[in-house]
């Protein structure tokens, strides 16, 4: 039986959802970094091209949402509930793909920081905002890699409060073990929601950067 969510398990269920992001060490599921040179691929502008990424994530979380709603996807770190493992991967796994393909080192614990922050959607903002940072900032690139060690824990130690509420309503809502088909419906639909709002925010931290000026 899980225990109690709390902030430590949250941030080591991101942790877990970003290794397994870039490193493409879940079988079957494509790394963040597969996924951002395939849809660089695609005809478009760049920001044409994230939003066709987010689209596809959208359909992604629900799938997710849905099978862990009727039993469980993937292996998980004990502790930490499938349903929320899963579609964290999903998402974390998208922001990851998102700030790839701006030219940005997602093996870079700044921009990692800055990943999480995103998880938290529209509250992110808020959170990054706290500790003097825009997203919407063309120069959020150099304001990130001048981020202190110290700011990056303030801000991952926000996170992880903000993700404990959110995962929280989630479970609220979510009524599979009594209902198990009409629970694995909502849950899907509100992961593809939260998907979306958090694709729309790391679009508008990561895009409209010139790789050329990442170091």
């Amino acid at each position: 039986m899980s225990k109690k969510l709390n902030e430590s398990l949250i941030m080591k269920a991101l942790d877990w959802a970003y290794s397994k992001a870039i490193t493409q060490s879940l079988p079957g599921l494509d790394s963040a970094y597969s996924l951002a040179e395939d849809y660089l691929k695609e005809k478009g502008t760049l920001a044409e091209k994230v939003d066709s990424l987010i689209r596809w994530q959208n359909t992604k979380a629900a799938a997710f949402g849905f099978a862990s709603g009727l039993g469980g996807f993937v292996t998980v770190p004990v502790a930490i509930p499938v349903n929320l493992a899963s579609v964290m991967f999903v998402q974390v796994r998208m922001i990851a793909a998102i700030a790839i393909m701006n030219g940005y080192d997602v093996k870079d614990d700044r921009v990692k920081t800055m990943i999480f922050a995103c998880m938290c959607g529209s509250a992110g903002g808020d959170i990054l905002k706290n500790v003097g940072i825009d997203i919407g900032s063309k120069l959020l690139h150099t304001v990130i890699h001048k981020l202190s060690l110290e700011t990056i824990q303030q801000i991952n130690k926000a996170v992880g409060f903000r993700l404990l509420t959110k995962f929280g309503e989630k479970s609220a809502v979510n009524i599979g073990k009594a209902v198990p088909l009409i629970g694995a419906v909502i849950g899907g639909t509100f992961d593809a929601v939260t998907t979306n709002i958090i694709g729309e925010v790391a679009k508008k931290a990561f895009l409209n950067v010139d790789p050329e000026i990442i170091s």
